[in-house]
């Protein structure tokens, strides 16, 4: 009996400990939900007393969707929310037509910042460079407003003029008026360099990988002979996971594309490519540089680490994160753009923040090698304020003396020396074999330095070290 009772009381002691555990967890499990509604609480709190106190009536409408646009923005530069209108106009973004100016925006520390123009369209034509901040519109400033709201300012009737307010890097802030387009992008075209078949490809919507293929279809039809493929993703600011993977799959005869993956470890989802190479297997030269976001960096990062093509340029824009579009209620509630997962290369490596570097590193011209050699003029990933880590400890290159820029008697104004240098390296077969053109020096360098050498003291030395060199004129 003594045996029966001790085995049932140490059972009772044991089912009231698990009690006491789980009442523990249960309270534990509480609290950041009870802080949750706690801070509901104090949001509506907040919109009662604006509704009550502000100086003149607020539409509740958008007070609400402007807190919660700020709520998802606050995550990272890509996550935001999408009032229904919103919606409508991603979705017609993303199948290629849409009215407006032609330029791919994101949002730093409320300001409006150029990811890249859109080739052959009205910001393209009127000189819109990556990394121009938007400041005004019709000289109302954009300042403070959610990206969805200044693109709104920006978009209008087709044929209707728009003056942007552009602050540039080393440049005093300028008017660009613009006429505003229907912009229809044909996001792949082409044309024969010599025996090497061009591709260009802009952007990745909807019909990006069927037009790519007409285009190689196409050259390689002009021209049996074909020597190789030349495909330039320079300024492309990305689109749609599908098309990169079909662009990739183009040029690929199998294995892996890229990775993406969640929050959980073990959420991870791989996109293979299917037998069949369009080109037949020929040599491939991928070009890029640092406006190559997103979509782009998905085929750079792809086909390098496939060993199918060896990248010429710059280090990649440095957006490695995926965005998941969450429909609220259907969508009649708008939507919600959130980062759910990052992006990397078959290797493994991941593309947030870090970019993809070139095989052979060249600048575009000799002002831009200058740029690069001094890191407060550059723009990627890395350089935005809240941007997602990498998550691998990796950190994206600093500035550096590019390995090849324009020499003296290069004409950048109608020639392009990327493309050129891609020429070059089919025609010897790799980047290994091809003759290395002489290392551009830095001006930045010879200018600290010779001023270093010149002051008369160390105070001067420090002085001349801080003030950066003046930046040449764009071309």
């Amino acid at each position: 009996m003594k045996k029966y009772l001790l085995v049932g009381v140490s059972a009772f002691v044991l089912g009231a400990g698990s009690m006491a555990y789980l009442s523990q967890q249960a309270l534990a499990s509480a609290e950041p939900r009870n802080r949750t509604y706690k801070m509901l609480e104090l949001f509506g709190d907040v919109v009662e007393t604006v509704e009550k106190q502000y100086v003149t009536e607020v539409d509740e409408k958008k007070l609400i969707e402007a807190a919660l646009d700020g709520m998802i923005t606050s995550l990272d530069p890509h996550s935001n929310y999408l009032t229904p209108e919103g919606l409508a106009d991603m979705r017609d973004q993303t199948r290629g037509e849409y009215g407006g100016l032609g330029i791919e925006v994101t949002s730093e520390d409320g300001v409006v910042k150029v990811i890249s123009p859109m080739d052959d369209t009205p910001a393209f034509r009127a000189g819109i460079k990556p990394g121009d901040y938007i400041t005004a519109v019709n000289g109302q400033s954009i300042v403070g407003l959610s990206v969805n709201d200044a693109v709104k300012q920006m978009r209008g009737k087709p044929g209707e003029a728009v003056t942007l307010s552009i602050a540039r890097a080393r440049s005093n802030t300028f008017d660009v008026k613009i006429v505003r387009e229907v912009i229809k992008t044909k996001s792949a075209i082409g044309r024969l360099e010599g025996d090497y078949a061009y591709l260009r490809v802009s952007a990745f919507n909807e019909q990006t990988t069927d037009d790519a293929r007409a285009v190689l279809e196409n050259l390689k039809a002009k021209n049996p002979k074909l020597k190789g493929v030349i495909l330039d993703l320079r300024n492309n600011p990305g689109g749609l996971l599908d098309q990169a993977v079909g662009i990739s799959d183009l040029f690929l005869e199998g294995g892996e594309i890229v990775s993406q993956r969640g929050r959980n470890p073990r959420d991870i989802e791989r996109y293979n490519a299917h037998p069949g190479d369009v080109t037949g297997g020929l040599p491939l030269v991928v070009l890029i540089n640092s406006g190559s976001a997103s979509a782009s960096e998905i085929v750079a990062g792809a086909l390098q680490d496939r060993k199918r093509a060896e990248l010429i340029g710059l280090t990649s824009f440095g957006k490695g994160s995926v965005q998941t579009l969450l429909p609220l209620h259907g969508g009649a509630d708008g939507a919600i753009k959130l980062t759910t997962a990052r992006y990397y290369t078959p290797s493994g490596r991941s593309i947030q923040k870090t970019g993809i570097a070139p095989d052979l590193e060249v600048a575009q011209t000799r002002e831009e090698a200058q740029v690069i050699a001094n890191r407060a003029f550059q723009y990627s990933e890395a350089s935005l304020r809240n941007a997602l880590t990498a998550d691998e400890g990796k950190t994206r290159v600093g500035a550096h003396e590019p390995a090849e820029a324009p020499p003296a008697d290069f004409n950048t104004k109608t020639d392009d020396f990327q493309l050129s240098r891609a020429k070059d390296v089919l025609k010897y077969g790799s980047v290994a074999a091809t003759p290395k053109l002489p290392k551009p020096t830095a001006k930045l360098a010879d200018v600290v330095k010779s001023k270093s050498e010149s002051a008369p003291d160390s105070k001067a030395d420090t002085k001349s070290e801080a003030k950066p060199a003046p930046k040449g004129k764009p071309e």
